[in-house]
């Protein structure tokens, strides 16, 4: 009886053993960090852990991040069970490993290509270095005639592309556009079309002519237009009425710009009262006088930058505008 009693007892202490155990389930532990460590490594590291990996590829920056760790979850020091799937981002490399050949095409094409591959990246593997080198050929304005580095060089890290763009046969001339008559911002639209060197003048609307369209140019549409030459245009301005409380300013914004041996990205802009941001005008420029007509709210700050750095602020007010 009392050996009956004792192999009950025992049965019952291992019973609540084995029932404690599978309550407590498996042993805890810290997710390590494998974030930049090879996938073998990572792999290793994991299983020593009793840890579970689920693996996604996805691109990255540079080709010498190939088979490394991105991206871990759960984060780096969790406390987790045994057991526990851990989320890995490896890298596939880059998107891009070679340099392409983007000779014979048009640098307008090939600047927008380049910036969206690699429109979210924070270093972008490859940019272009402006401003580019121009010189005369016999390919359409806007050729890549040069680049560097060559097609097919292999990327191993953050490059810039140099190229040499073609202006246009040297001899080329195209006549001049007609602009008489159209409204200021189509003016300017048609410069920035056309990439045209210009110059603004501002004059009092006279009778039959209509406040805030080109009433003038030199020379006349369909004068044959060489290469580096200037269309001068005149915008009429409408009388000035009130004041400039609360009013519109009509005014012209000049700034001598110094000279260069190709056209450089030139750009003005206008921060209005309201923290709107409005671009005015941007053209490649040579240099000399940049002026731009405008009709902005009193109080606009206007904004030059060359190469997308500021260079010059000014408010749109002052002697000499016109308030309607």
């Amino acid at each position: 009886m009392f050996m009956a009693l004792c192999l009950i007892m025992f049965v019952g202490v291992i019973a609540a053993a084995v029932f404690f155990i599978a309550v407590r389930g498996a042993e805890e532990t810290m997710v390590p960090d494998v974030r930049g460590k090879d996938l073998t490594d990572a792999l290793l590291e994991l299983q020593e852990k009793e840890l579970y990996p689920k693996i996604y590829l996805r691109y990255s920056q540079s080709p010498h991040d190939k088979g490394l760790i991105l991206e871990q979850e759960p984060p780096v020091g969790a406390i987790v069970k045994a057991g526990r799937r851990i989320h890995l981002v490896v890298s596939q490399g880059a998107v891009v490993n070679v340099v392409e050949n983007y000779i014979n095409r048009n640098i307008n094409e090939v600047r927008m290509e380049v910036q969206a591959l690699f429109a979210s990246a924070s270093q972008p593997l490859l940019s272009l270095k402006e401003p580019f080198m121009y010189e005369h050929a016999p390919e359409p304005a806007g050729t890549i005639l040069q680049q560097k580095p060559a097609p097919g060089t292999s990327v191993t890290g953050r490059a810039a592309l140099e190229f040499v763009v073609s202006r246009g046969p040297e001899n080329a001339a195209a006549p001049a556009p007609s602009f008489v008559g159209m409204p200021m911002d189509a003016a300017l639209a048609e410069i920035r079309r056309l990439e045209v060197d210009f110059a603004f003048a501002l004059r009092s609307a006279q009778i039959g002519e209509r406040a805030g369209t080109v009433v003038f140019q030199d020379p006349e549409p369909g004068i044959a237009l060489e290469p580096e030459a200037r269309v001068y245009l005149t915008v009429a301005s409408p009388p000035a009425e009130g004041g400039a409380d609360g009013g519109q300013v009509f005014s012209l914004f000049a700034y001598a710009l110094p000279k260069n041996p190709y056209p450089l990205p030139v750009r003005l802009e206008a921060l209005l009262p309201s923290g709107e941001r409005q671009e005015l005008m941007a053209v490649p420029f040579r240099g000399g006088e940049f002026t731009v007509p405008y009709y902005l709210p009193a109080g606009s700050l206007l904004i030059l930058s060359i190469l997308n750095r500021e260079i010059h602020r000014e408010v749109a007010a002052g002697p000499g505008d016109v308030f309607y």
